[in-house]
């Protein structure tokens, strides 16, 4: 007897979203999920790192400064773990500083609050 796998074509790719403004972070979801993306939300770097369904996400978007962490700190962690994703970092405290730590530590880009919609979704194209 021979099994077949089907594929799911509408497999949404996932993604992490850490930040701690409810207001900012339900928001976010609400652009990322009509964009195509199955998102898990946190609003601290905590529960992100402890949820193992993290390992398999294909994105992270992530802010900077949080109340029990920064997002450049919990982006090593993940990749400590052998993570592998497209990480993008978005800020209201962005410095070249900021922006050359962020890099090294391995984001695609470093979004700057507020910033506009398509510029996420452009960010998360890499």
């Amino acid at each position: 007897m021979t099994s077949i796998v089907q594929i799911n074509p509408t497999a949404r790719p996932s993604l992490l979203l850490v930040e701690d403004d409810d207001g900012i972070r339900r928001s976010l979801q609400l652009l990322l999920q009509g964009q195509g993306f199955d998102v898990r939300s946190f609003g601290s770097s905590r529960p992100a790192l402890a949820d193992p369904m993290t390992a398999d996400a294909h994105y992270l978007v992530i802010d900077y400064v949080l109340t029990d962490s920064d997002g450049i700190a919990v982006l090593r962690r993940f990749n400590e773990r052998g993570w592998k994703g497209v990480a993008v970092l978005i800020t209201a405290f962005a410095s070249p500083q900021v922006r050359a730590s962020a890099i090294a530590a391995g984001f695609a880009a470093v979004l700057d609050k507020p910033f506009r919609d398509d510029e996420l979704v452009a960010a998360l194209a890499h």
